[in-house]
């Protein structure tokens, strides 16, 4: 819940910010986080909403008691189907959810501060260049990722052309990645763009120049530092990086 929260976002850019900001909690929510979201919705408990907030933190809490919430509130009991389901269903299900609620904060601002039509196609246009949540737990926006790269030969070689540059500036790490907008390296444009081209596993957004990425040596995939919560400096320290899904999928028990 969010309280007696004052919210100002009287642009585009601003609201937008927003939903990046409460998307991004949720994902790691049901992703990177995903153990200690399972235990927190203890199907014992009342019910229970999964909150996603623009700092990027998220927490499972009980109702807003405003009647009528400050902003629309997420679907409530997403505790109780927890052990009705396949673990990967309801972890889609409450993605379904969750894209939703985040729509509808979105739009709320929208209508709130008196966006016309022009400024609701613009967000919801912004809004929809990124791949939803449910997209990202089921894994259709890797598959999707996958099949754009593989439209060109040079486009699916990135990770080894990313590869390479992240390890000229820092030899001990060739999987990490930090780029940044200098000429000096050499680089051609072309390379630049094609970064662009690169999506994290975790949120599925897009590479952009200057931040720090690293690479699964499992499923070669790549993800934002802040995603998997890996710094550069721990990066420097680690022979072979799991990510967290690789890792789960390790320590699982045999049937």
């Amino acid at each position: 819940m969010e309280g007696s929260v004052v919210y100002n976002h009287r642009t585009v850019e601003e609201v937008f910010s927003d939903f990046k900001g409460r998307r991004t909690s949720i994902i790691n929510a049901l992703t990177t986080d995903v153990q200690h979201f399972f235990q927190q919705c203890d199907p014992d408990k009342e019910n229970l909403c999964l909150y996603g907030f623009p700092t990027e933190h998220w927490e499972v809490n009980l109702p807003a008691e405003e009647v009528p919430p400050e902003l629309p509130e997420p679907v409530l009991g997403i505790n109780f189907a927890r052990d009705g389901m396949q673990q990967k269903d309801w972890l889609t299900l409450v993605a379904v959810h969750s894209d939703a609620w985040l729509l509808s904060v979105a739009f709320y601002f929208g209508a709130k501060f008196g966006f016309d039509k022009a400024d609701r196609k613009r967000l919801f246009t912004m809004i929809n260049d990124l791949p939803t949540i449910s997209e990202v737990v089921s894994g259709l926006a890797k598959k999707q990722g996958k099949e754009k790269s593989s439209v060109s030969n040079h486009s699916s070689n990135k990770p080894k052309s990313n590869s390479k540059r992240g390890s000229e500036p820092q030899a001990k790490n060739s999987r990490a990645m930090q780029l940044k907008d200098e000429d000096e390296n050499g680089f051609e444009e072309e390379d630049e763009e094609e970064n662009g081209e690169t999506n994290c596993g975790a949120c599925g957004e897009n590479y952009i120049t200057g931040q720090f990425w690293i690479c699964c040596d499992v499923c070669e995939r790549w993800f934002h530092g802040k995603c998997v919560k890996i710094t550069q400096a721990r990066a420097d320290h680690i022979k072979i990086y799991k990510c967290p899904s690789c890792s789960h999928k390790r320590s699982r028990p045999l049937p």
